[in-house]
């Protein structure tokens, strides 16, 4: 049974007008937008508050030793993201440090993803930095750690979602970029699956960015990607 999914458009600009615009055209069919490192490294907290999404996904991919990492969520807390990314590489002391920094927030705190392997990222790219075994086992490998050290749920290819059901249940929250609809390029993603078949393999939330955002309509697309997930 296919579980309901959600879409959030990745408003991937260092512009603070065009992000608002696309937010503003997107805000119909998409339940999330998301703000990445692109945007905050060039905008700061300032440029997030001036786009004015309700529903944030702030993909800043932290990773660095734990005490820097528990800093940099409580910085972030101010801006309410629903969503906060960390890297699972960065091991189980640095998320749990980033737990404990976002229950200062009360009920009112992000639900923390752990990032497992980047999408960008094949076999081959793994073994030429050192990982052998391949995505999927280091995926899940990962994915159990993060979720023993108090992540909420898991970032990961469309490819992996039904692996990570099978092996870690419903309790994870699995939020998926890679998504391209059928016929679309896929750009510099390498695993990849259509809207519709991420959301059957078991996915909450598909992240779409460049499908949506450098369509002639992105309003129309992304309303076209919710039909797709809606079936």
């Amino acid at each position: 049974m296919t579980r309901p999914a959600g879409l959030i458009a990745a408003l991937d600009t260092a512009d603070i007008a065009q992000a608002a615009a696309w937010a503003a055209a997107v805000a119909r069919s998409c339940g999330m937008v998301k703000l990445g490192l692109e945007f905050f490294l060039a905008n700061g907290p300032a440029g997030v508050r001036a786009v004015g999404a309700r529903n944030l996904f702030l993909d800043l991919k932290l990773h660095d030793i734990p005490n820097t990492v528990a800093g940099a969520v409580r910085s972030v807390l101010a801006l309410a993201p629903r969503l906060l990314t960390l890297h699972g590489a960065g091991g189980a002391a640095m998320l749990r440090a980033a737990r404990a920094a976002a229950e200062t927030a009360g009920a009112q705190r992000p639900a923390l993803l752990a990032v497992t392997v980047l999408t960008s990222l094949d076999d081959a790219a793994l073994a030429a930095a050192g990982v052998p075994g391949g995505t999927a086992a280091q995926v899940v490998r990962l994915a159990h750690m993060a979720m023993a050290s108090g992540a909420d749920g898991l970032v990961c290819a469309p490819t992996e979602v039904a692996a990570l059901r099978a092996a870690l249940g419903p309790a994870p929250l699995l939020v998926v970029p890679g998504i391209r609809p059928q016929g679309a390029a896929a750009d510099d993603q390498a695993r990849t699956l259509s809207a519709r078949q991420a959301a059957q393999a078991g996915a909450d939330w598909l992240v779409v960015g460049r499908p949506i955002t450098q369509a002639a309509d992105p309003a129309a697309a992304a309303a076209a990607l919710a039909a797709e997930i809606a079936g």
